[in-house]
């Protein structure tokens, strides 16, 4: 048995998945991404990279919806942006940057408040960039795919 057929078998056999997974969508389009993603926190069996990929997909098919656009957070982006948050934390002299920014860009288990605070930075780091840079686009997730594939270090 595939582990990918047999996963999506047991998370949809969760009593309330069946409702909570598209209860996320109307969330998603009336009240936004973070609290998408809070009811979504509830399912058992998928974590937070699924579920933030769930979103920003949802949100390509929806005519509108209300808050910044939604973005994915897993484990890579996490990582770059640990790694930029010790380095800068670093560079003005806090030794103690690299165990906060640990705790804060943890590999996974981020809560609605971590998601919001990833939004907000991306998407006003994407504004200061396209204020900034000739030709840099005004689309988050072409900084989201630059910091996911190495393409761009925010450092």
């Amino acid at each position: 048995m595939l582990y990918g057929p047999f996963r999506t078998r047991q998370v949809l056999a969760q009593t309330d998945a069946d409702v909570v997974i598209p209860e996320a969508v109307s969330l998603l389009r009336y009240k936004g991404p973070v609290a998408a993603y809070e009811k979504l926190n509830t399912v058992i069996g998928l974590g937070p990279a699924f579920f933030t990929k769930y979103l920003y997909f949802a949100a390509q098919a929806l005519p509108e919806s209300t808050g910044p656009s939604p973005l994915i957070l897993d484990s890579v982006l996490a990582g770059v942006l640990r790694r930029h948050a010790t380095r800068l934390g670093r560079a003005v002299g806090y030794e103690w940057s690299e165990a906060i920014a640990k705790r804060i860009w943890r590999d996974s288990g981020w809560t609605s408040h971590r998601y919001d605070v990833y939004l907000r930075w991306m998407h006003a780091a994407n504004y200061q960039l396209a204020a900034t840079l000739t030709g840099w686009p005004a689309a988050p997730d072409v900084l989201e795919l630059a910091l996911f594939s190495g393409a761009w270090n925010p450092a």
